[in-house]
């Protein structure tokens, strides 16, 4: 590497393996405070009707009359989320190490930017709102590998860790890793579309309002700017040492 450090792919391995089961038993074990998370939903709802962005209700059930489009939603939410970046931090650690710290250091803010939200801002997200709101849970209706109405599931997942979205503010550091790295065209345009394709997920699947997307994606901007600082205070500090 530049920086003359060497990366070791267990000790990688190890500290994300770590950072993510601390950042799950945080999330997880927050209170659920439902009144909370309804008056925040609440909330976001009416930003949205002044910024005249609220048509998530709308999408979802135009999407629930499709069933193939939505069971294809549902997988797609279950499961691209974690291939998808394990799979790019993959291919930035064995292909461009000198690039691979900034982006592991800006996901990792980014995330931890996420769970202090989680803690102190729970929202209730639009598939668990009153049923006079219109919406449907389409991983409790349509058959998925999975939904967070089965026993374990609801036991151990915070329903109200919904803003910002992880989701997307993952999607979006896939596609500032690949994008500009990948050789071939066609990877630089479906690494281009899966933050795009990740917004809709979310939005037909009523996990997450538009703005918990905006909030992702805030999450990440503030998460490369402070590992682009941590890098230049890091480099001026190397630099001072090597000529003294």
């Amino acid at each position: 590497m530049r920086d003359g450090h060497y990366l070791y792919w267990w000790r990688e391995t190890l500290g994300i393996a770590v950072f993510y089961a601390i950042y799950t038993s945080i999330r997880n074990a927050a209170p659920e405070n439902v009144k909370a998370a309804f008056r925040h939903a609440v909330q976001l709802i009416d930003l949205e009707k002044t910024l005249a962005i609220y048509h998530e209700q709308v999408v979802n059930h135009w999407a629930a009359g499709i069933q193939p489009v939505i069971i294809a939603c549902n997988y797609f939410y279950g499961s691209m989320h974690f291939a998808v970046t394990i799979a790019a931090a993959i291919f930035l650690y064995r292909n461009f190490p000198d690039d691979y710290p900034i982006w592991r250091n800006t996901i990792a803010i980014a995330t931890s930017l996420a769970l202090i939200v989680f803690v102190t801002w729970p929202l209730m997200p639009p598939r668990l709102l009153p049923e006079s709101y219109g919406y449907i849970d389409t991983l409790a209706k349509y058959p998925t590998l999975w939904t967070f109405n089965s026993g374990a599931m609801k036991s151990i997942s915070n329903q109200y860790a919904a803003m910002p979205s992880v989701h997307c503010a993952w999607a979006l550091w896939c596609a500032c890793v690949l994008v500009p790295r990948v050789k071939h065209s066609w990877l630089r345009w479906i690494a281009a579309l899966y933050p795009i394709a990740t917004v809709v997920v979310i939005e037909l699947t009523a996990n997450h309002f538009i703005l918990d997307a905006v909030g992702g994606f805030a999450a990440l901007g503030i998460g490369y700017a402070s590992a682009r600082l941590i890098a230049n205070v890091s480099r001026s500090r190397s630099n001072l040492e090597t000529r003294s």
